[in-house]
């Protein structure tokens, strides 16, 4: 999966904005060198990482394999500019774990068997469904490590939201799924249900990964990083789903 931020993210005003937001406690109040004295705080954040690098080293892929479904050379030269954000992003975290001490390609190895095969079930058989798969399927991945950020140390909280930037993916999605559905509306039905299944998929593809992964299960139901219960991973799931409504609309397709 590929991480991006969409528009309906993009829009809301951050946490610091807003009236009162609530002070950083535990781990969220402290830095890396402090936070990774916890082993098990330091090995969740590998994992993270890794699986957060090998998402971005396939999306760096795939956007060069859609390219060659594009059918203008402007969409192709597009589509190669974002790919080559999307390789910056990875670089950034490799390095990232490097610098912590952790081998980048270890790191990464736990998490391909799951992405590849999440692309493998997913691959897209026309230009528009993989349109529709970078920004609905992707972006609920980046909504689920964007609540994970929020209890991580700050300076792996810097990061991670660095490299979950809009890579400009989404808007150029939006414009030309909404112009294919203007031009034959037939279209919105046929990619209505590619995005249901692909919502369904990638929710999966990302249960399973926690679950794989002991210290990040332990992170999400609040072991190591503190407010996050079984009641709130609960509540985080039902806001990624609310956030998917928000993209079909944009989409101007049907939940």
């Amino acid at each position: 999966m590929r991480f991006m931020t969409t528009p309906d993210n993009a829009a809301e005003k951050p946490a610091e904005a807003t009236d009162a937001a609530p002070a950083a406690t535990g781990v969220a109040a402290q830095d890396w060198d402090t936070a990774s004295a916890d082993p098990q705080y330091r090995a969740a954040v590998v994992d993270l990482l890794g699986a957060l690098a090998y998402g971005e080293l396939a999306a760096f892929e795939r956007l060069a394999e859609d390219a060659k479904l594009a059918p203008t050379l402007s969409d192709k030269a597009e589509l190669a500019k974002m790919a080559s954000a999307e390789f910056h992003h990875f670089e950034q975290l490799r390095d990232r774990l490097a610098a912590i001490g952790a081998e980048p390609t270890q790191a990464m190895e736990p998490f391909v068997a799951a992405l590849d095969g999440f692309h493998k079930q997913t691959a897209p058989s026309d230009w528009l469904e993989g349109l529709v798969k970078a920004y609905v399927g992707d972006s609920i991945a980046s909504d689920f490590y964007r609540e994970v950020a929020a209890r991580l140390d700050s300076d792996t909280r810097g990061l991670v939201l660095a490299v979950l930037d809009d890579t400009g993916h989404a808007g150029f999605a939006i414009e030309k799924v909404r112009a294919a559905i203007d031009a034959d509306p037939r279209v919105g039905g046929r990619l209505a249900l590619w995005a249901r299944r692909l919502m369904g998929e990638a929710l999966s593809q990302s249960q399973r990964v926690v679950a794989d992964r002991d210290a990040l299960s332990t992170m999400l139901v609040g072991g190591v990083a503190d407010g996050f219960d079984l009641a709130e991973v609960g509540r985080m799931f039902s806001r990624i789903t609310e956030a998917h409504t928000k993209r079909m609309a944009a989409l101007g397709l049907a939940a």
